[in-house]
């Protein structure tokens, strides 16, 4: 090896044109110096080089290589076993090389149980620390195949997150509706009877088909918008008994009627002084300024299509004297009377992430899969993002598996873990489902290695979708249009919360993402939006989570429900639970909320 070294060195230095004494002194130092700072013979001839030229060429001798040695190489030697001494801390592991480097350990404890006598007994090691006790269930997990499953097995770093362990109040109820007394949140139905769950908008083959990414027509766009114009427009039109609308940029001395939608008269944000309304190509399709002042109460965001009642003598700005939103859609009734179940069901919500922002430890999951197994409800709705990239961890690429592959595992993890229970599991992709196609409307996950037996309790959904649950109908986003359109809407209007007009906003809109254009982090595709973005009929329960504060608000007859994010940063989160119960409608025809209750729980 010493020989194979020295012939290096000479080619490297004859390829450099490096002169030196024709004694094999200077030779004899540099495969010295190459063998005690174990480096090739070309790495030690390059390091010379950089740190001749840093001195202006100084020639190749035994005292110039001397104070190469000292300036250089011991410097790097002091760095070398500094980076060893703290790589136990800083190296990130998964759980493959932890088992290599178990594997290591306990075979150098084997070569000292070799040179030890009988008396001494075994000299191995043990792995555990006074801070970090190993317990008997991590050792008997540490060799099993099942932790390889366990999405504790997922992050890159061996630290769980302390915050997320430290955290208070866990069970909590923080948010309550309905009738909470004696509530029993266990699943009515027993195990091996299936809970009826469909998509009402029917099979989503359509919504997998290509996207035409960075290829969307101004003009496509503009067909979508015209048509959510004219089919509001037809519907209010019917509601007020008004015969047509007049276009919005006709002079006119009389009160008149205009539809249209609602917009900004530049790119910045909406205020009271930069509202436009844009009419349809049906009613000329000019844009006109709209002048509030005279309206008590209003609620505006743009993208809204809204009628307005007003005077306009210029033909250049509309005074408004009355505003006129849309209209929520029905709610659900089944064609085929049902007969009504003597037990409610019971769903489950949780919206991701489901790591801390410090640690990419599934612990969280792991807590949510022990309240399912404790719990039992039928049905669990199971929202993005899963692998989510915002996690610091994943923006700063320290990650050692595919992103596929940690989603993957996590989703078999949650479906093994929830076995016993048998419930129903809906899985819902987020914008921020970094393995994901990051488009709306999104198309559901796909999971082809699911076995037949799971693949019978595993709903994949797009992303918006309502679902239909034993005659309960769920609206379903995870994108959260609360924190968007709430840095958008403005306002004139006593006594009521934000919250509400938004969600209000959603039901008259019949939409679950009204706002246009929409922020920056959505990526719309029109064209299926039309078809997949859309409300088919108000939903029963209406789940948008969101950044903001969880609550539970009834707005219009439907349960709007925003059950938080199951990690808040690097501390614990919030879930939901709901009983779901369709019931007939009462003597005097007053429908009744199938929602019975409802809660929102700190994990």
């Amino acid at each position: 090896m010493s020989a194979l070294n020295l012939e290096r060195i000479k080619s490297e230095l004859e390829m450099f044109g490096i002169a030196y004494d024709d004694n094999d002194s200077v030779l004899d130092k540099l495969l010295e110096q190459s063998i005690c700072n174990r480096l090739q013979g070309d790495e030690i001839v390059l390091e010379w080089v950089a740190f001749s030229t840093t001195k202006k060429g100084l020639t190749l001798s035994v005292d110039t290589l001397d104070q190469f040695e000292h300036e250089v190489l011991n410097k790097k030697n002091k760095f070398r076993q500094g980076s060893k001494k703290e790589e136990p801390h800083n190296r990130t592991r998964d759980i493959h090389s932890l088992q290599d480097l178990i594997k290591a350990e306990e075979e150098e404890d084997d070569l000292l149980d070799s040179y030890s006598t009988p008396a001494k007994g075994s000299q191995k090691r043990s792995l555990s620390t006074p801070e970090h006790p190993q317990s008997k269930r991590s050792a008997a997990l540490l060799t099993s195949p099942g932790l390889l499953l366990s999405p504790s097995s997922f992050s890159p770093s061996a630290t769980p997150s302390q915050k997320y362990s430290q955290r208070g109040a866990k069970g909590e109820v923080v948010v309550k509706f309905g009738s909470n007394e004696g509530s029993q949140w266990a699943g009515g139905k027993s195990q091996g009877v299936r809970v009826q769950l469909d998509l009402l908008e029917g099979p989503e083959e359509s919504l997998r088909s290509s996207y035409k990414f960075m290829f969307q027509r101004l003009r496509d766009v503009r067909n979508v918008l015209t048509v959510k114009i004219e089919d509001f427009g037809e519907e209010l039109r019917s509601h007020i008994n008004l015969e047509e609308f007049s276009p919005v940029a006709l002079p006119a001395q009389d009160n008149i009627t205009v539809l249209g939608q609602v917009c900004c008269d530049s790119k910045g944000k909406l205020n009271a002084q930069s509202v436009v309304l844009e009419a349809g190509p049906e009613h000329g399709g000019q844009q006109v300024p709209v002048d509030l002042s005279e309206l008590k109460e209003y609620s505006l965001f743009p993208g809204q299509v809204v009628v307005m009642e007003g005077m306009n003598t210029t033909g250049r700005r509309l005074v408004a004297t009355k505003l006129h939103e849309g209209l929520p859609l029905p709610f659900y009734t089944p064609e085929v009377k049902q007969e009504m179940d003597e037990e409610p069901v019971s769903v489950l919500v949780a919206c991701g992430p489901y790591t801390p922002s410090d640690s990419l430890t599934f612990d969280p999951l792991l807590d949510l899969i022990t309240v399912i197994v404790r719990d039992r409800p039928d049905v669990c709705v199971l929202l993005g993002p899963f692998v989510d990239a915002k996690h610091e961890q994943i923006e700063k690429a320290l990650v050692t598996e595919t992103f596929e592959a940690i989603f993957s595992r996590c989703v078999e993890s949650i479906v093994e873990g929830t076995k016993s229970v048998g419930c129903r599991l809906v899985f819902v992709p987020s914008q921020r489902d970094i393995h994901h196609r990051f488009i709306y409307p999104q198309p559901p996950f796909t999971l082809p290695d699911l076995s037949k037996d799971q693949a019978q309790r595993v709903t994949l959904v797009p992303d918006p979708c309502t679902l239909l649950i034993e005659g309960v109908t769920l609206g379903l986003t995870s994108t959260d249009i609360l924190f968007h359109m709430g840095a958008e809407e403005i306002s004139c209007a006593a006594g009521s919360d934000r919250f509400s007009r938004i969600l209000k906003h959603l039901l008259t809109q019949r939409s679950y993402y009204p706002l246009y254009p929409p922020v920056e982090d959505v990526n719309m595709d029109y064209e299926k939006f039309q078809s997949y973005g859309q409300m088919p009929l108000s939903p029963d329960v209406l789940i948008v989570p969101s950044e903001l504060r969880y609550f539970i608000k009834e707005v219009i007859g439907c349960v709007c429900v925003n059950p938080g994010r199951l990690t808040k940063g690097q501390v614990g989160g919030t879930y939901g639970r709901l009983l779901l119960q369709r019931s007939s409608p009462s003597e005097d025809g007053k429908r009744a909320s199938p929602c019975l209750a409802c809660q929102v729980v700190k994990i």
